[in-house]
């Protein structure tokens, strides 16, 4: 399974995601790291990324052969993130096959109704042990 982790600015809830992917299924999913700048990435690679890569054309490609997109819901807002996230970029997520687990954190003037304020920690134990868990025994 191919899992693509996309994050911005300085790349600490992609690290953070990373982190806990690489916790409780180790070597058994590729992770990718695409971030929207360089320091991002290499954040998300200390975390231990199998495989990196930075920028608009970068991620276009790699979300077309991702199984799972993860990332704060940003990635899905054009324009959001200070403008790191592109139109093109936000489409390609949106547009992409794969299962998207979206994490509703977000520094834009968008506000997500009726979704719990959990810490980010809280909702990346959700999202591994529960979500991405549940799907990949379905798939």
């Amino acid at each position: 399974m191919r899992v693509c982790v996309i994050d911005g600015q300085g790349g600490g809830i992609g690290n953070i995601i990373i982190r806990r992917l690489k916790e409780d299924y180790g070597e058994n999913m590729e992770v990718w790291a695409l971030g929207t700048n360089a320091i991002a990435t290499a954040q998300m690679m200390k975390a231990g990324a199998n495989r990196g890569a930075t920028g608009e054309n970068a991620l276009i490609v790699s979300t077309q052969k991702a199984d799972v997109v993860i990332g704060p819901i940003s990635i899905v807002l054009a324009n959001s993130m200070m403008g790191e996230v592109s139109p093109a970029m936000a489409s390609a997520v949106a547009q992409c096959e794969a299962r998207k687990f979206l994490l509703p954190l977000t520094l834009e003037n968008v506000d997500i109704v009726a979704v719990k304020r959990d810490p980010l920690p809280h909702l990346v134990d959700e999202l591994v042990k529960e979500r991405l868990k549940e799907f990949i025994e379905n798939v």
